[in-house]
């Protein structure tokens, strides 16, 4: 996850690092994935060898309370890859937006 967020060229993304906005958490054993309901179940990605994938999905937590999910996947598409829009940080962030609009 280190990797992933120096090639974004994010700092503070650690767990537990306070000046961070952005934390990047691996699940490699799927625990989360399972307890959020985000495992994909879908034969396709199992058929070439990928098992328990997640689904493509963004959570806002705050202070460890889920307050917005968003999740890209359709009857023919599951995984989300022909239309990730749902996760992608403009939908993302309109979401949160409308969140604290109705706060």
């Amino acid at each position: 996850m280190g990797a992933w967020a120096d090639d974004l060229g994010l700092e503070h993304s650690e767990a537990g690092d306070d000046e961070g906005r952005i934390t990047f958490f691996a699940d490699p054993a799927g625990a989360l994935t399972k307890r959020l309901d985000m495992e994909m179940t879908h034969s396709g990605p199992a058929s070439v060898g990928i098992i328990g994938r997640c689904k493509r999905f963004a959570v806002y937590a705050v202070n460890g309370q889920v307050k917005y999910v968003a999740v890209s996947e359709a009857e023919d598409d599951p995984a989300g890859d022909s239309d990730p829009s749902a996760t992608l940080p403009p939908a993302v962030l309109d979401g949160i937006l409308k969140l604290n609009d109705e706060l």
